[in-house]
């Protein structure tokens, strides 16, 4: 190992990016896969639950009862991911950040031996169980990984591993819509192993991951092992001098000690944190109310009623899947550039006027014949747009506007908003599509013009500004300059590194 002292800056070492690779496609890539994978086979699956009725009842199943099924099997993922939320701070306490991880794929193997036996047992039964213990695992994973992805980062990386967990839900969802293709899995014999398939990446981590460091913060100031700590982080790094590393890492130990440890109720009542908390839930909400899963849970069936061909709707799909890939890779580069609050207001703007333009496209399409062609091109634009700000950026503003004691809470409350709002989307959704009709896109567009005046409002720009200069936007808005001296205790004994994080 090299003689090496660098402070706040590391290289990516080889064992950084396999970590942060194992880590991303056993957990965060199912997160993507399991959203995309009931899109595609719906139509054999519903034929399966109405087939599977039958055999039992000698009746067919009642319209009614199917979609409520249906939307069953759709809204017990998010959930599943609301639960998984309400489990994180004590996986992560109690088995630390790689254990958890290693842990949670018992909610994916087990499921996914249960979907793909579903058909042979004739119980549609088996895949909303599973559907709920896929939804456990990304509700963990999707806290988890950023939490042990963080902590393993060196400074000057954190914010480009931040965004690879996204990166790579959305490429679990492409994986799922070429996987689903007609051809490939998405038929009358192939689904169950379409669902099943959400296995394989679990079963890979659960092998390699055990060889890779655990969180040397974990480590150190969870289990008090400053030998483990230090092996730890000389793996990670790739050098042997970490002694600077080793040393803030106590000093933030100690900062969190002087703040005290701040639970989900005490978080609702302090006033110093108020406008934190407010922004937080708002980009939570925001972010899966603005209609993002709307589109790609019935993402075919949007094209079906914007007149694309049967045959055809399956690449459309997949292309906007591959879409979301390249503008997740491009948000990477660019989040230190044009900076957090600019990507926000972009994004949601441009899924308001998505929406906007879809409701007309939609309402128009029997009577103007190239209409179906501006539908397909609104649903491109919005996936663009949420790309850019909305799907990316608030779980890293989590990070950027609480201070270290107050995140963990903060983590709970912005997991379970996220996962509560998901799960209405999916479960309420195909009935104000029945009801509304082209007109259900409204809703969404509301939420996505009232998210936007918020942000412009009252999220201020975090790029390039210091930990304490992001406080004090926030101490003025909240009017606690004198009443709080405690959260300046807290900042003051942070040391000079880490404030300029």
């Amino acid at each position: 190992m090299e003689e090496k002292n660098q402070e706040g800056t590391g290289e990516l070492t080889l064992v950084l990016a396999l970590a942060t690779l194992i880590a991303a496609f056993g957990s965060s890539f199912q997160y993507g896969y399991n959203v995309a994978a009931v899109n595609s086979p719906s139509e054999f699956m519903q034929q399966f639950y109405n087939d599977t009725y039958y055999d039992r009842n000698e009746e067919n199943i009642e319209s009614f009862t199917l979609t409520l099924l249906w939307s069953l099997t759709v809204s017990m993922f998010p959930f599943g991911g609301f639960i998984g939320s309400l489990m994180v701070g004590t996986l992560v306490n109690k088995l630390g950040r790689k254990g958890a991880l290693l842990f949670n794929n018992i909610f994916s193997i087990l499921p996914a031996i249960l979907m793909g036996c579903s058909q042979i047992a004739q119980s549609f039964e088996l895949i909303i169980i599973s559907r709920l213990l896929v939804g456990i695992c990304a509700g963990i994973s999707s806290n988890v990984v950023p939490m042990y992805l963080g902590e393993l980062a060196p400074k000057n990386l954190r914010g480009a591993l931040g965004v690879v967990p996204q990166l790579f839900i959305t490429v679990g969802i492409l994986v799922a819509q070429l996987f689903g293709l007609r051809s490939l899995l998405a038929n009358e014999d192939g689904w169950p192993v379409l669902l099943g398939l959400t296995g394989v990446p679990a079963g890979l981590q659960l092998l390699l991951l055990p060889f890779f460091p655990e969180s040397p913060r974990y480590l150190l100031i969870q289990k008090k092992n400053e030998a483990a700590a230090e092996r730890a982080l000389q793996t990670l790094r790739g050098w042997k001098d970490v002694h600077l590393e080793m040393e803030e890492i106590r000093k933030e130990d100690e900062a969190e000690k002087a703040a005290g440890f701040i639970s989900v109720w005490k978080l609702f009542t302090m006033q110093s944190l108020r406008w934190q908390l407010i922004s937080m839930i708002v980009l939570m909400a925001g972010q899966q109310l603005s209609g993002v899963n709307a589109i790609y849970y019935y993402a075919d069936q949007i094209y079906l009623s914007a007149g694309v061909k049967s045959d055809d709707v399956q690449y459309v799909t997949a292309g906007t899947g591959a879409v979301n890939v390249f503008m997740t890779i491009l948000t990477i580069f660019v989040v230190e550039l044009w900076g957090r609050r600019f990507l926000l207001l972009v994004g949601f703007s441009t899924c308001l006027i998505a929406c906007l333009v879809l409701t007309a496209a939609l309402a128009l399409q029997n009577t103007i014949s190239w209409m179906p062609y501006i539908s397909i091109v609104c649903v491109i634009v919005y996936v663009i747009g949420h790309a850019l700000g909305p799907s990316p950026i608030p779980a890293l503003l989590i990070t950027e506007i609480f201070l270290q004691s107050s995140r963990p809470a903060a983590y709970m409350i912005g997991g379970s908003v996220h996962w509560l709002s998901n799960f209405t989307v999916g479960l309420i959704f195909p009935f104000i599509q029945m009801g509304l009709g082209p007109y259900s896109f409204i809703i969404f567009a509301t939420i996505c013009l009232l998210t936007t005046i918020y942000i412009f409002m009252v999220v201020p720009e975090t790029k390039g500004r210091t930990f304490v200069e992001i406080n004090q936007i926030f101490t003025m808005k909240n009017k606690v300059s004198d009443k709080y001296p405690k959260e300046e205790e807290e900042l003051s004994t942070l040391p000079h590194t880490i404030l300029e994080q």
